[in-house]
């Protein structure tokens, strides 16, 4: 796909869901299905953990996610993983800040989606000048999913890249729910990326949806 221009990318941010085989206690591909259905808008391929699939499985499972992905019209990014992600053609990577730099990735993936972990405005200045697509800023609160999680900063660390004038797309992560994520907008993020509030929800499609309905 083209590279998306800032428009649109802050469209594909506003639900953006990351998940692996093991954030779910059933078929995660039927638990994705039915995220998307419920309207996610991002995907990011985020297998990490215990019990992680790896190697052929891996690839299968990657290559499952993004046909059903592309069902939905809805981008298929994977986690970290360069080398994944051309293998089976992803519309994009994200990139924490230990991972490869995202000048080097764009080097490789040329205009597809590259996002990027930011936790202040130095990194989210950076980001951009590497040719970062987004910023994912947290963790906003509290979260079980990143065992290896930054201190949580809270939708303050949106204000603060706003404030700063960091103009890139961003969108919050770590520990958002229905319940505090009207605060991560308010703060001035682009939209909401979530693992657990959807991932392990009894009924993904509706846990989508009450996101969603938070969005409009």
């Amino acid at each position: 796909m083209p590279r998306v221009d800032i428009g649109r990318m802050r469209e594909h941010l506003r639900l953006y869901l990351v998940m692996g085989s093991v954030n779910c206690g059933r078929d995660p591909l039927m638990v994705l299905e039915e995220a998307l259905q419920g309207g996610v808008t991002l995907f990011q391929l985020r297998e990490k953990g215990a019990d992680c699939l790896t190697g052929s499985r891996l690839h299968e499972f990657a290559q499952a996610a993004r046909r059903l992905c592309h069902q939905y019209d809805v981008p298929f990014l994977v986690n970290d993983d360069v080398q994944l992600a051309l293998a089976v053609d992803a519309d994009g990577v994200h990139l924490g800040q230990d991972d490869e730099p995202a000048a080097h990735v764009r080097s490789r993936m040329g205009d597809k989606i590259i996002g990027v972990s930011v936790h202040s405005l130095t990194e989210a200045e950076q980001a951009v000048r590497a040719g970062a697509d987004y910023g994912g800023a947290g963790p906003m609160f509290p979260t079980r999913s990143k065992l290896d999680a930054h201190p949580v900063q809270g939708p303050e660390l949106v204000r603060r890249l706003r404030a700063g004038g960091a103009s890139l797309p961003l969108v919050g992560i770590g520990g958002i729910t229905v319940d505090n994520a009207t605060n991560v907008l308010q703060a001035g993020a682009d939209g909401i990326a979530v693992i657990s509030a959807i991932s392990w929800a009894e009924a993904p499609r509706e846990a989508a949806q009450s996101l969603r309905s938070i969005l409009k």
